[in-house]
């Protein structure tokens, strides 16, 4: 799985067509879609915190940690 998300991450950090601030929303945005889930005492969908990894490293891969 670990190798899963890091070859995803690789893949859109090296799209050009993915600007900086398309990372930074949708990191932003699938973050307060989890705080809120957590908030209501939702289950948070494993795909939900796989894809926040993926964006995370794919920004560290970019140099926008």
């Amino acid at each position: 799985m670990k190798t899963d998300i890091e070859e995803e991450a690789a893949k859109l950090a090296a799209d050009p067509s993915i600007s900086d601030y398309d990372f930074w929303r949708s990191l932003k945005n699938l973050n307060n879609e989890i705080f809120h889930m957590a908030n209501s005492s939702e289950p948070i969908p494993f795909a939900m915190i796989r894809w926040r990894a993926i964006l995370k490293k794919a920004r560290m891969q970019r140099g926008m940690a």
